[in-house]
């Protein structure tokens, strides 16, 4: 009994002092792998942060004010566009209601004109052939046809009447008769001259229709 007990003391005594070695190289072990992790993770958890952040600020980034006298040049310049533009448009209308006004005007002239070329055509038809050569009269014949070409030179033409179609924007018809020589709806006589002014009738020319 007393060899077996001293046999196993001696065992154990050996285990113990196995032990400590053991235990000290799994702490050795142990402390030489864990810093290594625990850097890269922090270095991981800090990355990935700042790469949050940098995101948020480029999402939600506000936008830049305006300054204040840019602001103030914007609006004046489109407050003188807008009156640029208003006084072009007034300047049209007020140009067109003068040329307006100016026909107008000169087409009364012309209304109130008009019964003297009447009456000069009627004085010089009324002459007789042998005293054509009379003095008085070729000089009344002179300031007739002098009058018609002032107005011809002012605008104002006559309106053809004889032969022509009837045209109730140009022409009056006080008369009507029925000619077989001549064609459907046709002027065969003038009673009064017509006269325009640029695109406006004056006055209507007074005619005789046929069929």
């Amino acid at each position: 009994m007393t060899d077996t007990n001293t046999e196993k003391d001696v065992e154990l005594e050996e285990v113990i002092e196995e032990t400590p070695e053991t235990a000290q190289d799994l702490e050795e072990t142990v402390s030489d792998t864990e810093p290594e992790s625990d850097v890269s993770a922090e270095d991981a958890d800090t990355s990935e942060e700042s790469e949050k952040g940098d995101g948020k600020k480029g999402i939600f980034k506000k936008k830049e004010k305006k300054d204040k006298r840019d602001e103030q040049i914007e609006e004046l310049n489109d407050k003188l566009k807008r009156q640029m533009a208003e006084f072009d448009n007034f300047r049209k209308r007020t140009d067109k209601e003068k040329s307006q006004m100016y026909d107008m005007g000169a087409k009364s002239i012309v209304e109130k004109i008009l019964p003297v070329i009447d009456n000069f055509e009627r004085g010089l038809a009324a002459v007789p052939e042998e005293e054509r050569d009379n003095a008085f009269v070729d000089g009344m014949d002179k300031i007739y046809k002098q009058m018609l070409s002032m107005l011809s030179e002012a605008g104002v033409v006559q309106i053809e009447a004889v032969g022509k179609e009837f045209d109730p924007n140009l022409h009056n018809a006080v008369m009507h008769v029925e000619l077989e020589e001549a064609g459907e709806n046709t002027i065969v006589e003038e009673f009064q001259k017509g006269y325009m002014y640029h695109d406006t009738v004056v006055r209507h020319s007074m005619v005789k229709v046929a069929n």
